[in-house]
């Protein structure tokens, strides 16, 4: 894991205010207006899928910092098309309309080798039924989106995994056709933004040739983007070069991943669509784009490295996988004196391990104040960067993207002014506030009117909006910002609400606050909490809480009131599935 970008504060600049490319949204009922264009995870989404787009629900309660008002705040952009050479104003007769028409002999020859495949580009229909994280027991209300795919080989398309999040159907509709085809998920990339869909009808396959891939393209390259955003119902294509190659913040993944920046209009619908080179091969998938008032037409793909990656991680694995990580946090050594503290010569370079993960397979090997020289046989810098290509240089968290679950590296580190190897084994992140939960309902367990649950990032989008890094309390922020998992089953449970009942009178107030042990033992996961409580026969059950806060119920009375209190709130079990097993 390479050098962690605290997400408490909003960046000032622009660089990295970016949002997820949002699919274009369509309500199941009439509350919504569909030219309103809504990211992946944004509170109009869910207001929407509650039945009211205009009056979202107000955030819940919390002892976060409080929001400031700043020049950097997202905003969304309006659906923005470029100007065409011929939509500009003649200001100097003849020499103007000669200099408008250049481009357009320049256009015309890229989108004519881009043609035969936009064939292979689909509509996709997607009716999403999503958790609700604040009421774990029911789902939302669900609603429909359309974005954007293409055709690959093997009888599979590709898309966004934002776009079919939390699905319940998938239909795919191809250029040119009037018939939506059912669509089967066979994998969904979180971290990197990308799902694979097939479908089963043989009608579907006929007469589409699947995209080609291409090389990684350089700066300046043309690319062009073909998909179906918000505007129209047929093919849409825009065009543009290749402004930036770099590690980039995956917003709907939470990860860090090797990303294209493009000056093409991405507006929503895009999502899932191919950019295509002038060659008519797909260097990337369209995904993100930035939303900020100084900024105009910057948009995102992600790359061919990674896209080949999550396709040759399924067919290797049956399965995806994810993207591994190395398990440690860094810290760049530009400083001459702190070099020479590490032991480090003139000619050695590297970067200082900050922390080791506890849950990383190799942990026992590498230590804090380990110095990285090199990853794979590739010298580290000072500033954590590798080689990349001609005049480039890129994080070296990159060599470890190209890596997959299970594979070893070998790590050349300085300890003690010794130089040591080891081949580590490299794994998947666990965090111990996961930024998913993989399409998995919410867990939750009632006692006596106490809702407990565990904390995941959508559970904090679903409470405090999608502003949660300021509004969420401080403790549950500093646990997500900084806080390791110590095993890989640790979760951070909370007291998610009190649903009000004569047993809990005094202590209707508590919200959101972690529940630290339960008569005496530490509380490790819901479950094993889940477990001590039915379990136990002592005469209280008494929970430590965060803030010094202490709940005391009588075992007795507790268990008896709480199936009154289910019935009362019309909830059909005390437990969610996963903690029945």
């Amino acid at each position: 894991m390479g050098e962690t970008k605290k997400r408490g504060r909003k960046p000032k600049g622009p660089a990295l205010n970016t949002e997820t490319m949002d699919f274009q949204y369509t309500s199941t009922t009439n509350a919504a207006q569909n030219d309103v264009p809504i990211a992946a995870n944004d509170a109009v989404s869910k207001a929407a899928a509650n039945g009211d787009a205009n009056n979202p629900p107000p955030a819940r309660r919390g002892r976060g910092r409080p929001r400031k008002a700043e020049a950097g705040q997202l905003e969304d952009m309006e659906p923005h098309a470029a100007a065409s050479p011929e939509q500009r104003p003649y200001q100097n007769g003849g020499m103007a309309l000669e200099l408008a028409l250049q481009p357009v002999e320049k256009w015309e020859s890229v989108a004519a080798r881009v043609v035969p495949a936009m064939d292979a580009v689909v509509k996709v229909f997607c009716v999403h039924t999503e958790p609700n994280y604040s009421l774990p027991w029911q789902r939302k209300r669900q609603y429909s989106s359309s974005s954007s795919g293409f055709i690959i080989g093997g009888r599979r398309v590709l898309t966004n995994a934002h776009s079919v999040e939390h699905y319940t159907q998938v239909k795919l509709k191809k250029r040119g056709s009037d018939t939506k085809y059912l669509a089967t998920v066979l994998a969904i990339g979180n971290e990197c933004d990308i799902a694979m869909l097939t479908v089963s009808d043989d009608e579907f396959w006929e007469g589409v040739s699947p995209v080609e891939f291409g090389d990684l393209p350089a700066l300046q390259d043309a690319v062009t983007v073909v998909g179906y955003p918000i505007g129209g119902d047929t093919i849409s294509v825009t065009s543009g070069v290749v402004s930036r190659i770099e590690i980039l913040s995956y917003v709907h993944g939470s990860t860090e991943l090797l990303g294209l920046q493009i000056d093409a209009a991405i507006n929503s619908g895009n999502s899932g669509g191919p950019a295509f080179n002038d060659k008519g091969n797909c260097v990337g998938i369209a995904f993100q784009s930035l939303k900020h008032e100084d900024a105009e037409n910057i948009g995102y793909v992600i790359p061919t490295p990674v896209i080949m990656h999550f396709i040759q991680d399924y067919e290797k694995n049956g399965a995806y996988t994810g993207f591994p990580i190395l398990g440690v946090e860094w810290q760049k050594m530009e400083n001459p004196d702190l070099r020479l503290a590490m032991g480090m010569k003139p000619d050695q370079k590297g970067v200082r391990i900050r922390r080791v993960e506890p849950t990383a397979p190799e942990s026992h090997l590498l230590n804090p104040s380990d110095v990285i020289l090199s990853f794979d046989g590739v010298k580290v810098a000072n500033d954590g960067t590798v080689p990349f290509r001609h005049g480039e240089r890129i994080g070296f968290s990159y060599l470890v993207s190209q890596k997959y679950t299970g594979d070893t590296a070998l790590v050349e580190v300085l300890r003690d002014s010794k130089i040591l190897k080891w081949d580590i084994k490299l794994a998947t992140h666990k965090r111990l506030i996961p930024a998913h939960t993989s399409g998995k309902p919410p867990s939750y367990y009632i006692i006596a009117g106490f809702v407990f649950t565990a904390v995941t990032v959508p559970y904090l989008r679903s409470e405090y909006g999608k502003d949660y890094e300021f509004d969420a309390p401080v403790k549950l922020l500093d646990k997500h910002l900084h806080a390791m998992a110590e095993s890989t089953d640790e979760q951070l449970v909370v007291v998610s609400q009190v649903l009000v009942a004569d047993i809990n009178i005094g202590y209707e107030d508590i919200v959101n606050t972690q529940v630290l042990a339960f008569n005496g033992k530490p509380v490790k996961n819901l479950k094993s909490l889940a477990n001590m409580v039915d379990n136990c026969n002592d005469e209280y059950l008494r929970f430590d809480l965060e803030y010094q806060q202490m709940v005391v119920l009588n075992t007795k009375a507790a268990k008896a009131a709480t199936l009154d209190i289910l019935t009362t709130h019309c909830i059909s079990s005390p437990m969610s599935d996963d903690l029945k097993t």
